[in-house]
C-alpha cells in the first residue's frame, strides 16, 4: 500500500483557505476591503490616472480658482485653480504611507517588548517595559502626537515620527496580556521541558496564538493613524504645501465656508471613506480569527 504524504503547500492552502472563507462570509467586511483596494490603486497609479496631475505640485492656475463642482472639474478647484480630484487622489498616497510608516516602525518594537514582558511576567525588566508603556498610554495619542510634532520642524517624516511614538505602547499592553495568559498553557510548559528557548517560545508558541490579535489591531489602528495624522496638517504640524494631503486641504478650505464647500468637503468625505473601509476590514479580520469552522 502506498501512503500518500499531505504536501506543506497543500496544508498551507487549506489553512488559508479556510481564513479567506470566514472572512468573505461577512459581507460588509468585503466592502471595507473593496474600498482599501480601491484606494489604493488610485493611490499607486495617481500620476497616470488623474485628469491633472500637475495640480499636485507646484502649480497655481487664478483663472480656474474655486470653480464648483463640473464635468471638467468633479470635485471642483481650490483657491489656487488646482483640481481637487487630482489633490485627494494624491493625498490618499500621504495617508496610505502614513499608515505603513507608522505601523511598520511601531508594531514591530510593541509586539516583540510585550512578549518579553509577558512571558518574563515576574522580572524586574518586565515591570520595567509595562510602567514605561503606562506611561505613554496615559496620555491620549493625538496629545502626544501634537506635542511632539510641535517641538519638530513641521513635516511629514515629522508627523509620522510623532505619530509612532505614540502607537508602540498599545501593541506592548496587548502582546504582554496575551502572553503572560499563555505563559503557563500545557503546549509552552511542553516546550519548556524538550528544551527549547525562551526565543523559541515566544516567538514560535506565543506569537501564532496573539496573531489575530494583533491583526485586527492593525486594521483598526490605521484608521486612527490616518484621522491623527489629518489633525496634525489641520493645525499645520503635518505634511506642508505643495504636499496634497487631506487634512491640509480640509484646513485651507474651512477658510472659504459656506461659499466654496467643496474645497473642504470632499476631502473631509475622503477620510471618512478611507477610515470606515479600515474599520469594516478591522471587524472582518476579527471574525476571521476568532470564529471557528466545524
Amino acid at each position: 500500500m502506498m501512503i500518500q504524504k499531505k504536501s506543506w503547500a497543500g496544508t498551507l492552502t487549506k489553512k488559508y483557505g479556510r481564513y479567506w472563507y470566514k472572512f468573505k462570509s461577512n459581507k460588509i467586511s468585503l466592502v471595507g476591503l473593496g474600498v482599501i483596494v480601491f484606494v489604493a490603486v488610485i493611490a499607486i497609479f495617481a500620476p497616470w490616472i488623474t485628469p491633472y496631475p500637475t495640480s499636485a505640485g507646484l502649480y497655481v492656475n487664478f483663472s480656474q480658482q474655486k470653480l464648483p463642482p463640473s464635468l471638467a472639474h468633479p470635485f471642483g478647484t481650490d483657491e489656487f485653480g488646482r483640481d481637487l480630484l487630482t489633490r485627494v487622489a494624491f493625498g490618499f498616497r500621504y495617508s496610505l504611507t502614513l499608515v505603513a510608516v507608522v505601523l511598520s516602525i511601531s508594531v514591530a518594537p510593541g509586539v516583540v517588548l510585550g512578549l518579553i514582558a509577558g512571558y518574563y511576567v515576574n522580572r524586574w525588566f518586565s515591570a520595567v517595559i509595562m510602567r514605561i508603556a503606562d506611561v505613554f498610554v496615559a496620555v491620549p495619542p493625538l496629545l502626544l502626537a501634537l506635542s511632539v510634532a510641535s517641538v519638530l520642524t513641521p513635516s511629514a517624516i515629522n508627523a509620522m515620527m510623532a505619530v509612532s511614538l505614540a502607537w508602540w505602547p498599545w501593541y506592548t499592553r496587548l502582546v504582554y496580556s496575551i502572553a503572560s495568559s499563555l505563559r503557563n498553557e500545557d503546549y509552552v510548559k511542553a516546550a519548556e521541558l524538550v528544551g527549547a528557548s525562551p526565543t523559541h517560545i515566544m516567538f514560535k508558541e506565543i506569537f501564532p496564538n496573539a496573531l489575530g490579535s494583533i491583526l485586527t489591531k492593525v486594521t483598526l489602528d490605521a484608521g486612527w493613524v490616518i484621522l491623527i495624522g489629518a489633525a496634525l496638517s489641520y493645525v499645520g504640524l503635518g505634511a506642508q504645501a505643495p504636499t496634497p494631503d487631506l487634512g491640509t486641504m480640509i484646513s485651507e478650505g474651512s477658510q472659504y465656508l459656506p461659499a466654496s464647500w467643496w474645497i473642504s468637503i470632499f476631502p473631509a468625505c475622503a477620510i471618512v471613506a478611507v477610515i470606515l473601509g479600515f474599520n469594516l476590514l478591522g471587524d472582518g479580520v476579527n471574525d476571521m480569527f476568532s470564529s471557528s469552522i466545524k
